[in-house]
This record gives structure tokens, sequence and C-alpha cells, in this order.
């Protein structure tokens, strides 16, 4: 099967342009990433998933190349802009898949709108408990680096992220820098947006069929797996083995593959 061109837009939305990447054709699919990476994060993906599906992949409002919103990042304001973007793209309805932050605004976006979301993947999404707020609590934020005129900050980022990347792709944590760079003030926000939510309220309200993907190497996400899935009723896991924080870009072809299976059982050739 050819291999579908990526290509990339601005949607005109009420609060301000969102960009977007999309590949394919036919039933749409939603892609959201961690912060603070862009849709840059799916740029492998893409073209994978768009040999099946209208794949489209946005950057969340505050990154990327999307606007920055006056107010705080939150989790509803990101899940605001999902839903924004789906009216401007006349999108009635579509599969949401989520990596890291992205998953915790797809969990919004379908216990709120659960008629516009036909079925969910949730990539290494923390579940955000009580018990993990507290955990949370005091604990230094990912990515938190405070600014320096001498550019401290950069390495500061760069050292934090690589323990959680394959030491030999130097690659994944450039591209990771490149979309911090573009944040600027803003990288840390979607982190704090995620350690002030009350998942606990919302992941019960999930009525989408939910496949929960997990990389086996992801110390946020994959000891939480289970607990996710025991809050949400229609749901089911499947660990990546060798699945890391940058599972997405890491490892697209497994990432899809899993993806494809769930959204399209009889998807071959991936």
């Amino acid at each position: 099967m050819e291999t579908p061109v990526v290509r990339r837009g601005f949607a005109d939305t009420p609060e301000g342009q969102i960009h977007y990447a999309e590949a394919g054709r036919g039933e749409p699919v939603l892609l959201l990433h961690q912060t603070p990476r862009s849709w840059d994060e799916y740029r492998d993906v893409l073209p994978i998933l768009g040999r099946r599906f209208r794949a489209v992949a946005m950057d969340t409002v505050g990154y990327g190349d999307s606007y920055r919103p006056r107010e705080t990042g939150s989790i509803p304001l990101y899940a605001r802009g999902v839903v924004q973007l789906m009216d401007a793209l006349g999108l009635a309805r579509a599969s949401l898949v989520g990596h890291h932050t992205g998953g915790v605004i797809a969990v919004e976006v379908a216990a709120l709108h659960p008629g516009r979301v036909d079925r969910l993947v949730l990539s290494s999404c923390p579940y955000v408990d009580a018990e993990d707020r507290e955990r949370r609590r005091g604990r230094p934020l990912v990515d938190g680096a405070a600014f320096r005129p001498d550019g401290g900050h950069l390495q500061e980022l760069w050292e934090a992220r690589r323990p959680f990347y394959p030491v030999d792709r130097p690659d994944l944590a450039y591209r990771f820098l490149r979309d911090a760079l573009k944040a600027a003030d803003r990288v840390d926000e979607g982190h704090r947006a995620v350690s002030a939510y009350e998942m606990e309220a919302r992941a019960p309200r999930v009525q989408a069929d939910t496949l929960i993907l997990a990389g086996t190497e992801d110390p946020f996400s994959f000891p939480r797996m289970d607990a996710l899935a025991d809050a949400i009723a229609e749901s089911r896991t499947r660990p990546i083995p060798g699945g890391m924080v940058p599972m997405v870009d890491q490892l697209p072809e497994a990432f899809a593959r899993a993806v494809l299976e769930f959204l399209d059982p009889p998807a071959r050739g991936v």
C-alpha cells in the first residue's frame, strides 16, 4: 500500500489557530502528544496510521505552533482545544490516541463528550488519583528548569530527560529539546496541569472502548497501568516491551501496530 503524504495546516478556532498535521483518508483518528512535545512526536506514526485512517496529530494549545492561551494551562483548557479542532475540521466523532499528557487530555474529552469519541487509546498515560497527587507533592517537576541567561537551563533540560531515553538515540532527546525551546516559559505547564488533575473523578465516566498501552521501561506510567484500567470499565491493557518515555517516536512501528490492531483488527502489513 502506498504511504500517504503528511500535510500540515492551521485551523481557525474561537480562541486562536491550532496547528496540525495529517495523513490518509477514512475514519478520523486524532493524536495527542505529551508535553512539551508537538505533532512531531507522531511524525513516524502518521504515515503508518494514514494507510487505513485519516490520522491527525495536533499541537496542544500552548505548544508547538498552536496559539498561546492567555490563561494558565490545565487539562480542561487543553481538552477544549481538542474539541475546537474537531469542530473546525468538521469531525463529529473521532477515535482519540493520547500519549502521556495527551492521554490525560483524551480522558477529559472522552468523559465530557462521550458522543464524540469512538475509541480511545491511552499510551503511557499516568493515573492521577489522590494517592498519585500526594506522591507528586513536593517532588521536582519534569522539565522544570528555570530560564538562565547563560543557557544553562538547556543543559539541565537535556540531562533531566536523558535517563528516560535510549542511550543510543540522542536524536530523540534532540527532538524533545527543540519542542521544549518552542514552548519557552510554558515548558513545564503541562506537567503542572497533570499533577493538579483529579483523574479519579473523570476516568469512571469514560464510556469508549479503551486500550491502555504502557512501555515496560517507563517508570511514570507502567506501574500505574493496571490502576488506570481498573478505573475505566471498558478497557484492556497491552504492555510494549522496551518502551520508554518517548515510546511513540522510539518504537513507531510497534506503537502503530498496537493502535491499528485495536482500531482496525483486520489491519495487516504494519
